[in-house]
């Protein structure tokens, strides 16, 4: 049996908000995946928090995670499979990327600001106040 062939990729996941809210475990929800089909993941970042065009699932933001990774192809149906099973993933789009060297991949890779970000998402409820002290209208906080 001849050898696997392995092709790049490039794929979107795309996190509601409130998943999004821990990022690490969406990052290991991601290197889970990738693990069952294995890839080898190449780079991995954030791509962007955005307002949803229309409400999907119920999350009107999202959050996109742009990931080039290097996998045989005989895996990528079981991918599929597992990205569209996954109950944290919204949607995920995958093309190859044939495009792309893999150094253009490497150079793309924010693995190191995704980690820091999700360790701030993660400390940010803890030392966040509670703003529900009410705006006083004038300067004294007397009503005009």
């Amino acid at each position: 049996m001849p050898g696997k062939r392995v092709y790049q990729y490039e794929a979107m996941f795309l996190f509601g908000q409130s998943t999004a809210a821990d990022l690490a475990g969406c990052v290991a929800h991601l290197n889970e995946i990738f693990a069952r089909a294995q890839a080898e993941v190449v780079a991995m970042r954030k791509w962007d928090d955005r307002r949803l065009a229309f409400e999907i699932a119920g999350q009107k933001r999202g959050t996109y995670i742009l990931v080039y990774f290097k996998a045989p192809n005989e895996s990528m149906l079981g991918f599929g499979r597992d990205c569209n099973l996954s109950e944290k993933i919204l949607r995920h789009l995958l093309i190859r990327a044939d495009h792309m060297t893999v150094e253009q991949m490497q150079a793309a890779d924010g693995r190191r600001e995704l980690e820091l970000e999700a360790k701030m998402r993660a400390e940010k409820p803890q030392t966040a106040e509670p703003a529900s002290e009410p705006v006083a209208a004038g300067a004294d906080g007397e009503q005009a």
